[in-house]
């Protein structure tokens, strides 16, 4: 059992903007530097998301009728969505959810995936629109918390869904994916739109289980499944865990 280790600060650019389309910007959050990371692997999970909320209560008191960005990243298979499912509901029983962007709505669509000959890593960080995802976190970051519509991903269809949710009042917005801390071009700009960014680390050997038995519900055979995972989610999960540094905390969860 680890000692409990103290909470990192958020620390704000003292910098002003505006966004893509011309909006009036919020500062760009400056990236913490380089350093070893808090890691809070002692906590049921539920402690974690009680202290994680009452910040985001904190950071909504600093910008009155505004928006918080909050971010949850890590490898495939390491429960993004799922808390992010629950982190929202918590967030909208004590009225203080705005919406979510989800990073894996800016997926090319298949059709461009073929066209580009990228198919076969669907999931790679270049298989994204990630001028999209910035062009949306601009918007939904703007002064006066307008509607935003956001694309979706529907793992039904393997393919995005454009405006299949909105973002609209004031309160935190959720947006969870593999590379939101990601320190390469185009990427690297996602990490100063968010306000609080959480990295999930899982070990490996539970990852490329849940990984598998993800492939398998989706229709591939074990073999196939283990290739997939193997030469795609492997390879993403290490680039992955590489950005942990640029996360405000590291919840360790199995």
């Amino acid at each position: 059992m680890r000692p409990p280790s103290r909470r990192p600060t958020v620390r704000r650019a003292p910098q002003s903007g505006h966004g893509r389309g011309g909006e009036r910007a919020l500062p760009l959050r400056r990236a913490p530097p380089t350093r070893h990371n808090d890691l809070v692997n002692d906590s049921h999970p539920t402690s974690l998301r009680a202290g994680l909320i009452t910040r985001v209560r904190t950071l909504l008191t600093a910008r009155p009728g505004g928006r918080v960005i909050v971010g949850l990243t890590g490898a495939p298979g390491s429960g993004k969505s799922t808390l992010a499912g629950e982190l929202e509901a918590e967030l909208s029983d004590r009225g203080l959810l705005a919406g979510s962007v989800p990073m894996d709505g800016f997926h090319y669509s298949n059709a461009v995936l073929d066209e580009l000959g990228r198919h076969g890593r669907k999931g790679a960080p270049d298989t994204f629109d990630v001028e999209g995802y910035l062009a949306v976190l601009d918007r939904v970051r703007a002064e006066g918390a307008a509607p935003v519509a956001v694309p979706v991903y529907r793992r039904d269809l393997h393919e995005p869904v454009a405006a299949g949710a909105l973002v609209r009042g004031p309160g935190a917005v959720v947006t969870e994916g593999n590379y939101l801390a990601l320190d390469s071009p185009g990427w690297a700009a996602v990490r100063r739109r968010i306000d609080l960014l959480i990295f999930l680390k899982v070990a490996e050997p539970e990852l490329v289980a849940r990984l598998v038995a993800r492939h398998e519900a989706f229709g591939r055979n074990r073999a196939a499944a283990a290739h997939w995972v193997r030469t795609v989610d492997l390879p993403n999960a290490h680039l992955v865990e590489a950005s942990a540094s640029r996360c405000d905390e590291v919840w360790s969860l199995a």
